[in-house]
């Protein structure tokens, strides 16, 4: 998925149908001098309806729909004729979308399975004909109801990535390099920070022909939960992810306190991110020769508080090793 095509955030605004009106229409006819009262009800309004779509992975479709309008119902009308529902409108979105009130924030619900529906903006209902009025001591109602009145919103569309496997860390920490060597996924990648501007998702080969996800996260920085750098962007990205894979270059100057600051970030931002399953990896291990990855370990043993261990990417140093062990913490 190329980062332009990207579209994880889309602002709209929705508006369901009127409801059509009921009809007071008095039945004539040859040889039938008072035929009472024959108005039908008035069609419901169209809804707004958000739909599931595992095909879909991002909300491009919607980057320039800015409005969705459902149909009106029709208006009822005699021998006691119901008017037409108005059409409904359907947002197709993935799995992962959450939809929120714009000018609230408030979280309306969230799609997670395909083909789910929720309604955003009700229709308005018919309204009855004068029909349903009549009584022993009012015969001919000459009234009928209004159809009720249309819904609208200005809706938030927010897209969490759904991966087995998050890739967090410093900006040119080496992730982009990392997806691209264990799957398919052309990230971009270059020598300077935030080359990655969105989330990249690759599919990662394993053992009998077995398969799981894995996303790289742009780059976070110290304070990403206050709004600082791209990171708090896209923090929301990591909650959906089964196992935190920690980056942390070989030749940052202090290992624990890069992995302490990023794991502090993922707190203030959302403290369940804590219970996920973590693991660190010491990337650009590739400049380390023997006897330095030896000192290095004998110190992270006693410093880091979780299992790590040396990869890198560009010389394929242990990639495999890094795969197994991540099959079996998310089959464990």
């Amino acid at each position: 998925m190329t980062e332009g095509n990207f579209v994880d955030y889309v602002k709209m605004h929705v508006s369901s149908g009127k409801g059509g009106q009921g009809s007071a229409h008095l039945h004539r006819e040859k040889y039938i001098e008072k035929g009472g009262p024959d108005g039908g009800d008035g069609g419901r309004g169209g809804h707004i309806i958000i739909r599931g779509n595992e095909n879909l992975w991002t909300l491009l479709h919607l980057k320039f729909k800015r409005h969705a309008r459902a149909g009106h119902g029709e208006h009822g009308s005699k021998s006691r004729s119901t008017g037409a529902d108005g059409e409904d409108v359907y947002l197709d979105v993935p799995l992962g979308t959450v939809v929120k009130d714009t000018e609230t924030d408030d979280v309306l619900f969230e799609i997670t399975d395909n083909n789910e529906e929720q309604i955003v903006a009700k229709g308005g209902r018919g309204g009855l004909g004068n029909w349903h009025f009549k009584s022993s001591t009012n015969q001919t109602p000459r009234y009928a109801q209004p159809g009720e009145p249309l819904e609208e919103k200005h809706i938030t569309l927010e897209l969490k990535v759904l991966a087995d496997v998050g890739l967090v860390g410093f900006p040119n920490a080496g992730k982009s390099t990392l997806l691209s060597v264990v799957s398919a996924a052309k990230p971009k990648i270059a020598d300077y920070e935030f080359t990655t501007l969105k989330p990249n998702l690759g599919i990662v080969e394993y053992r009998d022909f077995q398969t799981f996800v894995m996303a790289d996260i742009p780059g976070i920085i110290e304070g990403a939960a206050e709004g600082k750098g791209l990171g708090h962007y896209f923090l929301r990205h990591i909650e959906r992810n089964s196992i935190l894979l920690f980056l942390i270059p070989a030749d940052a100057k202090d290992i624990r306190k890069q992995y302490d600051i990023l794991l502090d970030e993922l707190k203030r931002y959302n403290p369940e991110m804590l219970d996920k399953e973590r693991m660190i990896a010491i990337s650009k291990s590739d400049m380390l020769d023997e006897e330095l990855q030896a000192e290095m370990k004998v110190e992270l043993d006693k410093t880091l508080p979780i299992e790590y261990m040396f990869i890198s990417s560009v010389a394929q140093k242990g990639i495999t090793q890094l795969k197994d062990k991540l099959w079996k913490m998310l089959n464990d």
